[in-house]
């Protein structure tokens, strides 16, 4: 008798993991289900949010490099009242969260009578050019800090050599280092794009109808907050693999032409 009841329970005990692998399987089916049936329905609204997200990160890593740039130099610049200023702005945007500065940018400047003008073939224009502002600010100060350490990692024999050959400084750092430097620092240039990709997902909180912000509007029509996620986060992750993916290609291929 105590043999059976053993046995009756074993069974029990295979069946009711059997139960929960086929439960879990099913749910999991009826996941991607929903993840389809969402995409398929509102595949426009994930579009739009897409191609907002890219304009963002493309106006901001084109910003954020160029005052980068300016603002490595003067910070590696012997003109002292000009070090300070650079260094005082890079701790400052590095040391405050982006969404603190995106606010005051936003909300904060028109109280003091600064306004960004309106561009009547460009809806939104004023949200658009306070979350790309405010990004390419933040971006600046960590491009800038890339930059200078790529610059001071280059020997200072090549500035010296170029500087025997005729050159002014300012051509021989634009000629001469900053070409070695971006080798240094493609790796760290190429994750800080990435990284602003990433990051545009802030700029929702403004009304900026970003990825973010239309998966938002989408959970809130159909009350599928996973599957939405889930169709977010494919989305974010298919550009940061193609961006990471080209960043690596060009590094190779500086490689190989050092080689």
């Amino acid at each position: 008798m105590n043999l059976l009841l053993s046995f009756g329970q074993t069974v029990q005990g295979y069946w009711n993991t059997i139960a929960t692998a086929i439960q879990d399987f099913f749910s999991q089916m009826t996941f991607f289900i929903n993840v389809g049936k969402t995409l398929e329905k509102y595949y426009g609204f994930f579009l739009e949010g897409t191609k907002n997200t890219l304009i963002i990160a493309f106006f901001t890593v084109l910003l954020g490099t160029i005052l980068g740039v300016l603002m490595a130099m003067a910070k590696l610049s012997g003109f002292k009242p000009l070090k300070w200023l650079a260094t005082a702005y890079i701790e400052f945007f590095r040391g405050t969260p982006l969404l603190v500065q995106l606010m005051f940018i936003f909300y904060g400047l028109p109280m003091i009578g600064v306004k960004f003008p309106d561009v009547s073939f460009i809806p939104d224009f004023q949200r658009f050019a306070a979350g790309i502002v405010a990004m390419s600010l933040n971006s600046c100060a960590y491009v800038a800090e890339i930059i200078r350490s790529g610059i001071q990692a280059v020997d200072g024999g090549q500035m010296e050599a170029a500087r025997s050959l005729g050159f002014t400084r300012g051509q021989a750092m634009r000629m001469v280092v900053l070409p070695q430097a971006v080798k240094n620092i493609l790796p760290a240039l190429g994750n800080e794009f990435v990284t602003i990709i990433k990051e545009s997902s802030i700029v929702s909180v403004i009304g900026i109808a970003d990825l973010m912000y239309r998966t938002n509007g989408v959970k809130a029509k159909n009350y599928k907050t996973l599957e939405c996620l889930f169709i977010a986060a494919m989305i974010y992750f298919i550009m940061t693999f193609i961006g990471g993916r080209l960043i690596a290609l060009m590094e190779r291929r500086m490689n190989r032409g050092r080689k």
